[in-house]
């Protein structure tokens, strides 16, 4: 089984795991840049210097992300287990993969407004799945 044989909802599921996993990775890089790497490889014991910057913004964005995950991964799952997936379940979680791709790169660019419009598209996505078991 390839992911191409998944249905639409468990692939954009998959490829969030990826988004999450990236934008992991780059909070984190940035995190020890600020921070330093006797800090990064230290027990992290105290109360670590705020970050600033793009590392600020994107540590919050890859903590947003996080507050929505689950809920989406619950209702893809709960969508694909029932099979009760159909052509809104599969825009909603284009929508919800998307509209965090593109969260990313505009939180990290500290745009305002724009932001929460799409973090709004992405529970809108969310939603959609959801609808599905309804």
């Amino acid at each position: 089984m390839t992911i191409e044989s998944l249905p639409i909802e468990l692939r954009m599921l998959a490829w969030s795991v990826v988004l999450g996993l990236a934008q992991l990775f780059a909070a984190a890089a940035l995190m020890t840049r600020q921070r330093g790497m006797q800090w990064n490889a230290g027990a992290r014991d105290g109360v670590p210097t705020p970050l600033t910057d793009v590392a600020g913004r994107l540590e919050r964005a890859q903590r947003n992300f996080l507050e929505t995950f689950p809920f989406f991964a619950a209702a893809t799952l709960a969508v694909a287990l029932t099979g009760r997936g159909d052509a809104m379940t599969a825009l909603g979680a284009q929508l919800y993969f998307w509209a965090r791709v593109v969260y990313v790169p505009i939180y990290a660019a500290g745009v305002p407004y724009v932001r929460s419009l799409v973090w709004v598209a992405s529970v809108a996505g969310l939603l959609l799945v959801l609808s599905g078991l309804f």
